[in-house]
């Protein structure tokens, strides 16, 4: 679904009887949700009939029809109508009705409705499953339990000085964490207005309009947003009164210090700041602390009941160098675990494997010792994230695979001056084949019609040989730290003489 009322309405519901939500990104393709949903076959399906995304008035039916066709375990698909003047023919998919019509098999006949009655559960029932970037293989669906309540209420009722007279604002789609966590607001007692769509496509100051009308006083923007608004100089005007606003969080990728002197420039009386978490925690590990200072580009604090580490290759814990960011110990919304992993051991496997016991966040960050202020670097593991959009290499494999003139490929994250993040894409040919401009644009086309177009890397290119280690693993790993200029080790390649090429590449490196 987007980012919609009966999306709220639909995961209370779900979560007051006890049952677990799911949900996917309205722009992902419908193979791509349904690689997700049949891993955990959900029993009812939720979804809007169409959506606006800049413009484009988004069908969301034909992918309807294909998880009503593919997951076996759907029992009713209620469909959201967001037109009710001008309802489509859902008749051709199967165990379908309109949301409305579904409601009122629920009302009496004299009007009236049952009474609510609430599950009681334990704090480590499952309410919530989100999923991994698929970085190898699949995505995973994780685990999240009644926890991350907790999660929740320890940065937004404690440091982010709110009541339950505040209104946030959520621009996030569903599928994103941060609608999740936004969505729990309601546990607080606060007040959240949806955004759909891009929050700059409408006009320069429709999100300022927003903000004063509806008196919000705390926003949540994606970084790639508010680099966004910089890029295209959008800011409030002197007939703005944005009284109302206090404060305004980032998150979701690195925040550029350059965005901190956009900011302040634009909202000079409004804080601005930085988080950090992730989809297995559905929560933040560090946050903005308004009661301590802030320096620009760093993240001043951790959430209460986090505690998170940098650490050096051997496990170490070190402060004033880049290291792996880890937690050497539970926090109250950190994934159960991956679901249908019975023994837990592709969950050890995947986060506690790296470091003996401590479970490995998959970022490179510093802690200064002075000040305890932390930056975020960028991803330590295969997993790409450009243009907002978190996704892992695998995804874009299984699309190349298809075109039979390529004979392997390689996807990793390369990071400019400014550390704004692309995909590149390596394509080795196939003997007598040609990485032609016209081969390059069907892979385009054929990427964003089976994932996204944020999904299409910004740099596709041929490449000569790909690494490999000793137990066959695509290097991608070495490949990303050597184009984004980091120091690497080669002992494990099979075939070190296919690294020179990536030393030194022009479209990337000037």
């Amino acid at each position: 679904m987007s980012n919609r009322k009966e999306a709220i309405f639909a995961m209370h519901a779900v979560n007051s009887i006890g049952a677990i939500w799911t949900g996917a990104l309205p722009l992902l393709a419908g193979n791509a949700v349904l690689n997700r949903f049949k891993q955990v076959n959900p029993r009812v399906l939720v979804t809007n009939d169409r959506f606006l995304q800049e413009g484009e008035e988004i069908d969301m039916l034909p992918n309807v029809k294909i998880l009503a066709d593919g997951l076996k375990s759907l029992e009713k698909i209620l469909i959201v109508s967001t037109k009710p003047e001008s309802r489509p023919d859902i008749s051709g998919i199967k165990n379908s009705c309109f949301l409305d019509e579904f409601l009122k098999m629920g009302v009496y006949a004299d009007g009236s409705v049952p009474k609510m009655e609430f599950e009681q559960v334990p704090f480590s029932h499952p309410v919530l499953i989100s999923y991994t970037s698929g970085t190898t293989g699949q995505p995973k669906a994780l685990i999240h339990g009644c926890g991350i309540l907790m999660a929740v209420v320890n940065p937004f009722g404690i440091n982010y000085d709110t009541s339950r007279d505040d209104t946030w604002l959520s621009i996030s789609p569903v599928g994103w964490a941060s609608w999740s966590i936004l969505a729990s607001l309601h546990f607080l007692g606060e007040k959240i207005i949806l955004f759909e769509g891009a929050p700059y496509y409408l006009s320069p100051t429709f999100i300022w309009d927003m903000i004063d009308e509806h008196k919000i006083s705390h926003v949540f923007f994606p970084a790639s947003v508010i680099d966004e608004y910089q890029k295209r100089g959008y800011a409030p005007t002197k007939d703005h009164d944005l009284s109302s606003l206090r404060l305004v969080l980032a998150g979701g990728s690195v925040v550029k210090p350059k965005n901190y002197d956009f900011m302040n420039e634009i909202l000079s009386d409004v804080l601005f700041g930085n988080s950090y978490g992730s989809t297995e925690v559905m929560g933040v590990c560090l946050i903005m602390e308004m009661s301590l200072p802030a320096y620009k580009g760093l993240i001043n604090a951790k959430s209460l009941g986090v505690e998170a580490l940098v650490v050096d290759d051997s496990g170490n814990s070190v402060m004033g160098e880049v290291g792996e960011i880890v937690l050497p110990r539970p926090s109250p919304g950190l994934t159960l675990g991956l679901w249908g992993d019975k023994d837990g051991s592709a969950f050890r496997e995947k986060y506690f494997s790296k470091y003996e016991g401590i479970f490995a966040m998959g970022d490179y960050g510093m802690c200064y010792p002075t000040t305890k202020n932390w930056l975020i670097c960028c991803r330590s593991d295969e997993t790409l994230k450009q243009r907002g959009c978190r996704f892992g290499s695998s995804e874009i494999y299984n699309v190349v695979e298809h075109f039979p003139e390529v004979r392997d490929s390689l996807c990793v994250s390369y990071y400019n001056k400014d550390m704004d993040e692309s995909a590149v894409l390596f394509l080795k040919m196939r003997e007598g084949g040609s990485c032609s401009e016209d081969l390059v644009a069907k892979i385009r086309k054929a990427i964003a019609k089976e994932l996204t177009v944020r999904h299409v890397p910004d740099f596709i290119m041929e490449t000569p040989d790909i690494p490999y280690n000793l137990n066959g693993k695509k290097m991608e790993i070495i490949v990303k730290k050597i184009i984004n200029r980091l120091s690497y080790n080669k002992e494990t390649i099979i075939n070190p003489e296919s690294l020179h090429f990536y030393q030194n590449i022009p479209a990337l490196h000037g």
